[in-house]
């Protein structure tokens, strides 16, 4: 199966054309090497997925007939996605919740508990390096 069509089969993408250009942009490697839409997939083959500074990575386990329902993706696809991307991702979801649009006042008691709590987990991270 055709890599664009089986990330969006997966639902790893809305649309096939999003998928497809995606990997035309270079983001979906496999062993290192930058694929094309075209890339025929085999079963056991392992991919990645850059977003940004995280890569996420994937293990084809069989190809679906059709786009699948995303409580079926789980029987075509392995997450196989490190630990250490995985804190990545919550930490730059964490800091885009965090910013805070110019003009739009004082941080409220919430908004302050999130950030000491994203300061803590980041000091954390670095003292660990």
């Amino acid at each position: 199966m055709r890599i664009d069509k089986f990330l969006w089969c997966v639902r790893l993408y809305k649309t096939r054309s999003l998928a497809t250009e995606e990997v035309k942009l270079g983001k979906i490697t496999a062993k290192g090497e930058t694929l094309k839409p075209s890339k025929e997939l085999k079963v056991s083959e392992e991919f990645e997925i850059r977003r940004g500074p995280v890569v996420f990575s994937y293990k084809v386990l069989a190809f679906p007939k059709a786009r699948q329902g995303a409580k079926l993706v789980s029987e075509y696809l392995q997450d196989i996605t490190t630990e250490e991307e995985r804190k990545k991702w919550l930490l730059l979801q964490d800091q885009l919740r965090l910013t805070r649009e110019r003009g739009t006042g004082r941080p409220t008691k919430k908004d302050r508990r999130e950030m000491d709590a994203f300061l803590d987990i980041f000091q954390e991270l670095n003292d660990e390096e």
